[in-house]
């Protein structure tokens, strides 16, 4: 009825050898979820002193995408200065470096409180607000990560302004150049 035990293990192995590599994905994976303040901070240029009474404080409910977060109360945020690969377009399929940047911004901030500032426009034509997003340090008051820049420094996402929302523009320059000669992110695996 049963094959010999010599021909079961010919099928069990694989399947244990499957079970195996999803567990260890799954892992990896859940390490990646959630980075800490100091892991982001040491390997990037983007921590600056920031002055929080004049931002918004709120929770990331979820990352949609690279550059794009809903927050509480069910805003949707979409980053200024920076446009990531598309995952999410209804017309477009993934672009090459979208799944990182995604996943990047989810480790980044999903789950956890951020602040929000407002340059000159409130919204854009799909009614999302417009803001540059901070993470602050738990551990100093004052200090955060500048999300949208270490986007852009790291290679997930690239310079994009428009005017009038232009506040930091050259900031998102200069990382966009050491992305570029850096061959970070996307500019290192896209054409």
């Amino acid at each position: 009825m049963f094959p010999r035990v010599k021909n079961r293990h010919l099928f069990i192995t694989p399947f244990l050898i499957i079970l195996l590599i999803i567990a260890i994905q799954t892992g990896i994976l859940e390490y990646k979820k959630s980075l800490s303040f100091e892991d982001v901070a040491g390997a990037t240029t983007a921590v600056t002193e920031v002055d929080f009474s004049k931002m918004e404080k709120t929770k990331v409910i979820e990352v949609v995408d690279g550059d794009t977060i809903k927050i509480e109360e069910g805003r949707t945020v979409r980053y200024i200065g920076v446009d990531t690969p598309e995952t999410k377009h209804p017309k477009k399929p993934v672009e090459c470096f979208g799944r990182e940047a995604s996943d990047a911004n989810k480790a980044l901030v999903e789950n956890k409180y951020v602040y929000i500032e407002k340059d000159i426009s409130d919204i854009d034509r799909y009614q999302r607000i417009l803001r540059y997003v901070y993470l602050p340090n738990p551990e100093n008051t004052g200090e955060a990560i500048f999300v949208n820049e270490y986007l852009v420094e790291q290679g997930y996402a690239h310079l994009l302004t428009y005017p009038p929302d232009v506040k930091y523009n050259e900031i998102f320059k200069a990382a966009e150049k050491i992305a570029r000669d850096e061959n970070r992110g996307l500019w290192g695996k896209c054409n």
